[in-house]
């Protein structure tokens, strides 16, 4: 049998979520091993009862896994794992990325990624806003990632499909029970540069539960994430705090203040959870995009600056999207009191930027 057969039995074993299946793959080598483990092995890793062992022991899941597989071939839909090379690279600095993505199309060859939020009931403010972002983005070789929902997310796919800038759907549901299907034929426009995305197998449909999951696919697979229009709750809000959770640079659309889908982009900005999002001008300076890829800035000259800069420096060129303060004091074994004395003076010196979440970047 193939490790991707595996792999899939493994998602379907209830009681074991994403962080589990990846302590147990860690623990046993791969999917196929865990399997093949005996029950002894498997007892001793945390989370894992007298119930998931039975279950690893059935025919069961690996039945259930081979159904999907054959769906998957019959709809053209793709499988990729965690561990594959084909798994986005940006979602898998996520703790809680999923395990398993179901696709169509590209959706891994990007180094810029940009996600665009908002409520389903847009303002003309909210799409010509939106709008006016991806055709500004169109110069930056950027894909644009929404939700495919009704709404912000739907201006924006149709939009980078005017400018031809690729985008990717992430759905909540299986990929081939789109919803709303009324957007199905937008979808399908999607897969000539872009993709579709679900963590979800063929045939299931989509739940009200699933959404917050499929929120936290966008918020993982972006750089920075932009909130057009959105109410003090709803699904713009928790794409949001998700991608600030995870270091992510998070943008908001300032709007009227009685405008009741302008509160939740105020509440960010007032509460600094998101840089406020006055034009293209902002990702350029905040995300250092005003370079074209493979046309970046000539690297500084490090060899004049003490050790303690110099290997900072170095762990920051490795890392130009940022890396929060505490992993480059893991990285670079200062102290965060010292740490926060050199990131002073790099600043003052215009070497390096901070930005939110307590994230550095080469400036």
């Amino acid at each position: 049998m193939s490790e991707q057969l595996y792999q899939v039995a493994l998602e379907l074993l209830p009681g074991i979520g994403d962080v589990t299946a990846k302590n147990l793959i860690a623990y046993c080598g791969s999917a196929s091993e865990i399997f093949k483990a005996p029950k002894q092995k498997l007892a001793k890793v945390p989370g894992i009862g007298p119930k998931t062992l039975s279950l690893l022991q059935s025919e069961q899941p690996l039945k259930e896994a081979e159904d999907i597989l054959n769906r998957c071939e019959k709809a053209g839909i793709s499988i990729h794992h965690f561990t594959d090379s084909t798994y986005p690279t940006k979602l898998k600095q996520a703790v809680d990325a999923p395990n398993i993505l179901y696709a169509k199309g590209n959706i891994n060859a990007w180094s810029r990624v940009l996600a665009i939020v908002g409520t389903r009931n847009a303002t003309e403010y909210g799409r010509t806003v939106t709008e006016r972002i991806v055709a500004e983005c169109k110069d930056l070789d950027v894909v644009i990632v929404s939700g495919l929902a009704y709404g912000i997310d739907i201006t924006a796919h149709r939009a980078a499909l005017r400018e031809h800038v690729p985008t990717i759907g992430v759905l909540a549901g299986g990929l081939d029970k789109l919803y709303p299907s009324a957007h199905k034929k937008y979808a399908d426009e999607m897969l000539e540069t872009g993709g579709l995305i679900s963590e979800n197998p063929p045939g299931i449909k989509a739940e009200a539960h699933f959404f917050p999951a499929r929120n936290r696919i966008i918020a993982g697979m972006c750089d920075a994430v932009v909130v057009v229009e959105a109410a003090k709750k709803g699904g713009a809000l928790i794409t949001a705090n998700i991608a600030d959770s995870y270091n992510k640079t998070v943008f908001a659309v300032p709007g009227t203040l009685e405008h009741t889908y302008s509160e939740g982009c105020n509440y960010l900005i007032r509460n600094q959870k998101a840089l406020i999002y006055t034009g293209i001008k902002d990702l350029k300076y905040h995300l250092n995009w005003d370079q074209v890829n493979g046309n970046a800035p000539q690297a500084p000259d490090l060899s004049a600056l003490p050790e303690g800069d110099r290997r900072i420096m170095e762990i920051l060129q490795n890392h130009p999207e940022g890396i929060p303060v505490d992993e480059l004091a893991w990285r670079t074994q200062i102290s965060l009191n010292q740490l926060a004395s050199n990131l002073l003076g790099l600043e003052f010196q215009g070497l390096v930027k901070s930005l939110p979440g307590k994230r550095y970047r080469v400036a």
